[in-house]
């Protein structure tokens, strides 16, 4: 508990026993008036200076407002003990609300400590000294000593370690990293000191950028939460004219139609219905539920950028997939070279210096079949060919390195493979000189991920690619895709996206996942855009409205499980609120439902509802 909510728990907890003593001293007057006076004072002041301030800057309708007027109104009909109560309980309501934010903010609140303090970096006589992360310069080489966070995205350049990657990914498993991996921000070491050479500036690291998403979060507000400000706006002074209803209309009535009047008793009535009205449960508990549920998948390794988005999120149902990185691991290694005619290696090395400028897992498994060393120099006029190939000078030659449709384009004949995999043709100064073939692993859990979304609602599973139709379709037969779209152009992705769209309209959301730049328009047009992995492409990071913190297919269907928990929480506490709020204030208008009663129907409610809500941190 804070100092705030120990105060509030103090005063709680007096007033109760000055209640207690007052029953126990027995029926003295004055006593027994000043001892349940103190005790209304000491639990509801701070209520009562809300409702003044609040009336002051003329925003005068909230539940300290009513609570007030209430419990006032209550003392002038003598009603001390009822007064009393009905302040300490919506104060314990309170208290309960109070601690469950604070437990919703300590989740998310783990989320943002992934932030570093400090960077090691060594002087020239080699001590280390601490610096400020974002005085890091990329490029640089850092010390992590174990015990202390990754402050920097970056490469190990010496040294292996045991990582607790938990605040990222939610996953409990150490990760063993050494000489060559990569490591992000927020990473732990546990084992061993290594350096680290910083890959991306402090501020584009990925530490950085979840706490910047986690701070956005909160400014992107769902349907319901919307619903419910704009309901709470205009109910709170309906019921406040109501219960003014409930007052003077019928004792006027009775008073003209020649019968006792009853002021007091109708008055009492108008007051319960203030109590009963209270929008508390609805205005604490659904922003609370998004905000736990936030929380818990944050913990679980899934950043949702806004409960907007768990509201789209839950009612997915169809789920489109890019291929290479997000269904496959995007490891490509080159699997074989086809009628070359020239050396094999030689082959290589021209592809592989066209391809040494591009980050593209292809370029990289060219690169790193390629016998001899990159000499960038060698290399000039590079020209990227959107979505077929690359074209540049090596060594004076004018090599294309690319796709079917590039030697078509550049009218040069090609041959093509019966092996199943990525074709990558070489022409040299316009002759064909042969194509490489390279291949890339499925991810273990693939065929698992569609099984669980399938099990999650998800009614139908779509890939994407700019691979091969061959390559596409042995992909999708492995994990059971129900359809494919192959050698697609990232624009061509958006057309295909947007018919999936207008075929779905009413009948669900469609999510699209991805990892890579090309896939940034695509993640942008989805109804609810997924980025797969913390180390995916910034763009898709950026693009995306949920990032998964692990490369695993699997982690999609859990974040739906979550989305679909919380909008469920919040459906409870809507239905729930409301229904027990109109029973009782039907009953509290015909005088059925006593002060009591108003009490189980306000503070009751809310903690009920508050509990309720959580249960979203629950993963």
């Amino acid at each position: 508990m804070n100092k705030k909510q120990k105060k509030m728990l103090t005063c709680i907890v007096l007033s109760i026993v000055i209640i207690i003593l007052n029953v126990i001293i027995g029926p003295v007057k004055w006593l027994e008036t000043g001892l349940f006076a103190a005790a209304y004072l000491i639990v509801g002041h701070d209520v009562l200076k809300k409702g003044f301030r609040g009336i002051i800057n003329r925003r005068a309708f909230d539940e300290n407002f009513l609570m007030a007027i209430a419990t006032v109104g209550a003392i002038v009909l003598g009603e001390y003990t009822e007064a009393a109560a009905v302040m300490i309980f919506y104060q314990t309501g309170e208290l309960f609300q109070s601690y469950a934010v604070g437990k919703s903010r300590r989740a998310v609140s783990e989320l943002m400590d992934i932030r570093p303090d400090y960077a090691n970096m060594e002087n020239e006589s080699g001590e280390l000294i601490k610096v400020q992360p974002d005085e890091v310069e990329t490029g640089s080489i850092i010390v992590v000593l174990p015990g202390e966070k990754v402050p920097i995205d970056g490469v190990i350049s010496e040294g292996a370690a045991s990582f607790n990657t938990s605040a990222l990914t939610g996953e409990s498993v150490p990760r063993d990293a050494s000489e060559g991996d990569e490591v992000s921000s927020g990473f732990i070491n546990l084992s061993g000191v290594v350096k680290v050479k910083t890959s991306k500036e402090f501020s584009q690291s990925t530490a950085a950028k979840i706490m910047e998403l986690v701070e956005n979060a909160g400014e992107r507000k769902s349907k319901s939460e919307n619903f419910i400000s704009k309901f709470a706006r205009v109910y709170t002074p309906a019921v406040c004219i109501a219960a003014l209803a409930v007052a003077i209309a019928p004792p006027v009535f009775l008073l003209i139609s020649g019968n006792e009047p009853q002021f007091s008793v109708w008055i009492y009535r108008a007051l319960t219905f203030l109590v009963v009205s209270c929008p508390c449960a609805l205005v604490m508990s659904i922003p609370l539920t998004f905000f736990a549920g936030i929380g818990g998948a944050g913990r679980a390794g899934v950043l949702i950028k806004g409960s907007n988005y768990i509201e789209t999120l839950a009612g997915v149902k169809q789920v489109v997939f890019d291929k290479t990185g997000t269904m496959t691991k995007g490891v490509f290694k080159v699997d074989a070279v086809h009628h070359n005619v020239i050396d094999e290696q030689k082959l290589l090395e021209y592809a592989a210096h066209a391809e040494c400028f591009s980050h593209h897992p292809i370029a990289a498994s060219l690169k790193k079949a390629c016998s001899s060393e990159i000499d960038e120099i060698r290399v000039q006029n590079v020209r990227e060919i959107s979505g077929l190939g690359i074209s540049a000078e090596v060594d004076g030659k004018n090599v294309l390195a690319g796709n079917s449709k590039l030697m078509q384009k550049m009218n040069i004949g090609y041959k093509d493979c019966h092996d199943t995999g990525t074709i990558v043709h070489v022409a040299i100064d316009g002759e064909y000189a042969g194509h490489i073939v390279i291949t890339d692993e499925i991810k273990p859990d693939a065929a698992e991920a569609v099984r669980l979304l399938k099990k999650v609602g998800v009614t139908k599973t779509v890939m994407l690619t700019g691979d091969l139709i061959q390559v596409a379709e042995k992909v999708a037969e492995k994990i059971r895709v129900d359809e494919v779209y192959a050698e697609l152009l990232p624009q061509d992705k958006v057309n295909e996206l947007e018919k999936i769209i207008a075929r779905a309209s009413g009948g669900g959301k469609v999510a699209f996942v991805g990892d890579g730049i090309n896939d940034a328009p695509v993640l942008a047009r989805a109804d609810v855009g997924i980025a797969m992995g913390a180390l995916g492409s910034d763009a898709a990071v950026e693009a995306a409205d949920v990032v998964l913190m692990e490369d695993k297919p699997t982690v999609i269907a859990k974040s739906i499980r979550i989305s679909k928990k919380c909008i469920s929480i919040v459906y409870q506490n809507i239905v729930f609120a409301i229904g027990i709020k109109l029973i009782c204030l039907l009953l509290s208008a015909v005088g059925i439902a006593n002060m009591w009663i108003a009490i189980f129907a306000d503070v009751g409610v809310m903690v009920i509802a508050v509990l309720n809500a959580i249960r979203a941190l629950k993963v």
